[in-house]
């Protein structure tokens, strides 16, 4: 049987068989991509360049939005080229590395929405002692421990799965390389120390959701006491995008890996990875910016300054200005 050495590259499912519709996933994942760039780039620069944003919420929400653009650019662009030059290859050393840079960005990103929920625990229920104890070294802090986090994760499976030898073949059953994926072509007898650390991954993670569940239970509880509507409106103007985005992020993954086999198929599992892997990043800045005010006012400064040069840049084409007028 053929093993790890002899593989020298993976095939990866297809989203179509006809040219035609190959073109048409091409134009789609371009426009969600294209889209994914703008909405995180404008969060980043609106972070970065707007003082008044310079708290410990928006130090999470611009790893968040780092994060994000991280993830989707590990899958997307090679289902792109694929999808373009209709091919399906990918080679070996190129599968582990997108393997390892799905998995460090999408372990950080949820450990960071960890986090945020923390921030905003705090945040609602003890404002007193929020600045000793989501300070600017304790928000330094927390985000190198959920990058590295994700980074000592991504190292211990990345390395285990590739160690193992191969023997199903080489085509996979998704359109990115997914370690599930990887795993269902080997054979090996020491399968058991990769589903141990599997098995202390997917612990943390239903610690990191419990958490979650248990800081927002506290948070409603707060909330409700409040004596003030505008206080409540306040708080949960806050709270929602961050818990709009942990339910399209854990909702998505876990109907990805949880399904039962017997509404499993290769269509399905297609669009389901799609939603987990591509939809959240291009979504979350979509979602923080429609119920954040002080984020609203920082992209309206910023629009504002962009058209100030613009119109003193008369080799600027009209559409980009109407474009940025109307955002």
């Amino acid at each position: 049987m053929p093993n790890i050495s002899s593989v020298s590259e993976f095939l990866l499912l297809a989203f179509a068989d006809t040219r035609e519709l190959q073109l048409l996933h091409f134009a789609l994942f371009l426009g969600i991509y294209l889209a994914a760039l703008l909405g995180n780039g404008l969060i980043l620069s609106a972070v970065a360049c707007d003082h008044h944003l310079h708290t410990p919420m928006y130090f999470f929400l611009l790893n968040l939005a780092l994060l994000d653009l991280g993830c989707i650019s590990t899958t997307l662009p090679k289902a792109m080229a694929n999808a373009l030059w209709d091919t399906r290859a990918i080679s070996y050393q190129g599968c582990a590395a997108q393997v390892f840079f799905f998995l460090f960005f999408i372990s950080a990103e949820y450990y960071n929405l960890t986090i945020m929920a923390y921030d905003r625990y705090v945040a609602i229920c003890k404002p007193l002692h929020y600045r000793s104890l989501v300070g600017s070294r304790a928000c330094a802090q927390m985000a190198a421990a959920a990058w590295g986090s994700g980074f000592l994760n991504a190292v211990l499976l990345t390395a285990t799965t590739f160690s193992l030898p191969l023997c199903q073949g080489n085509e996979l059953n998704q359109f990115f390389c997914e370690l599930p994926q990887i795993l269902q072509l080997s054979c090996s007898k020491l399968f058991l120390r990769e589903f141990g650390l599997i098995l202390l991954s997917v612990c943390l993670a239903f610690g990191c959701f419990i958490f979650i569940v248990l800081s927002y239970v506290q948070i409603f509880r707060a909330v409700l006491r409040m004596p003030s509507e505008q206080g409540r409106h306040k708080a949960f103007s806050t709270c929602l995008p961050h818990l709009a985005v942990v339910s399209l992020f854990v909702s998505t993954a876990m109907f990805a890996y949880l399904k039962p086999p017997s509404i499993s198929s290769q269509s399905l599992d297609l669009v389901v990875a799609v939603l987990y892997s591509v939809v959240p990043a291009a979504m979350n800045p979509l979602i923080y910016s429609m119920r954040n005010q002080e984020l609203r006012n920082a992209l309206q400064k910023l629009f504002g300054y962009m058209l100030f040069h613009l119109n003193n840049e008369p080799k600027v084409l009209t559409g980009l200005k109407v474009f940025l007028t109307i955002c």
